[in-house]
């Protein structure tokens, strides 16, 4: 029988597998937007956030004021409070309130699929392995990444670059073959981006995701509601 730390650590293996590779990305992607390799390395320490990391350092990298940063990390990271919530009803009697807030910290999608997975209640303890594995191969990724790009000729690094686009891709399409609704805020988001990119160059990139975001997501559940009955099986 395994330690419920354990068991969350070896449950959470392969998030970290798959984090390294993403993450590795992010590192180069850093370095390229004029970032120190120990900004970029301290960035994915206070942050387990893909897409918010992306987006941050883009805004950084504009010169994006604060008030920028905070509306584009609040727009796209605002799933996890949701995530949170929802989690919050599978954690067992021994959670007390400051092991909440450490782990709170840890949430991410993949994290939150295994938890939400497992049958029954789950301790802090297990949470709390699912939590270090991933943290460990989200940061090591980036620590390679960030020296990488220090190291390896620009032709190599801008071609690492695409792992972070192509996770998104593999994120969107499975959902956008099942949903029509999905389909249309994807290309929604997609075709508001090229639009501000080009016709709207003086709109800085962070407040083009806020609006492309909002927009696309407002789009998506004006003409693809989800019906009633659906949304009370998913609760």
């Amino acid at each position: 029988m395994k330690s419920p730390f354990v068991k969350g650590i070896y449950d959470g293996i392969p998030i970290a597998l798959g984090y390294l590779p993403v993450s590795f990305g992010f590192g180069i992607l850093a370095i390229r937007s004029g970032l120190s390799v120990l900004a970029a390395i301290s960035i994915s320490v206070t942050n387990l956030t893909s897409a918010g990391q992306v987006a941050g350092v883009a805004v950084i990298a504009a010169g994006g004021s604060y008030l920028e940063m905070a509306l584009t990390q609040l727009v796209i990271n605002i799933r996890y409070a949701l995530m949170g919530i929802s989690l919050s009803q599978k954690l067992g009697s021994s959670f007390r309130t400051p092991q909440r807030l450490l782990t709170a910290y840890g949430i991410t999608d993949e994290i939150f699929a295994v938890a939400s997975a497992q049958p029954g209640l789950i301790s802090a303890a297990y949470l709390a392995g699912l939590i270090v594995i991933a943290f460990f191969g989200w940061t090591l990724g980036t620590v390679l990444g960030a020296a990488a790009g220090q190291i390896l000729p620009e032709l190599i690094t801008n071609a690492m670059g695409i792992v972070l686009y192509a996770m998104f891709l593999a994120i969107v399409l499975p959902a956008a073959k099942k949903s029509k609704g999905i389909l249309l805020a994807a290309l929604l988001a997609a075709g508001c981006s090229v639009l501000f990119r080009y016709g709207f160059p003086a709109v800085s990139s962070g407040f083009a995701v806020i609006i492309c975001a909002v927009a696309a997501a407002a789009a998506g559940a004006l003409l693809f509601p989800v019906p009633e009955e659906q949304e009370a099986s998913a609760t």
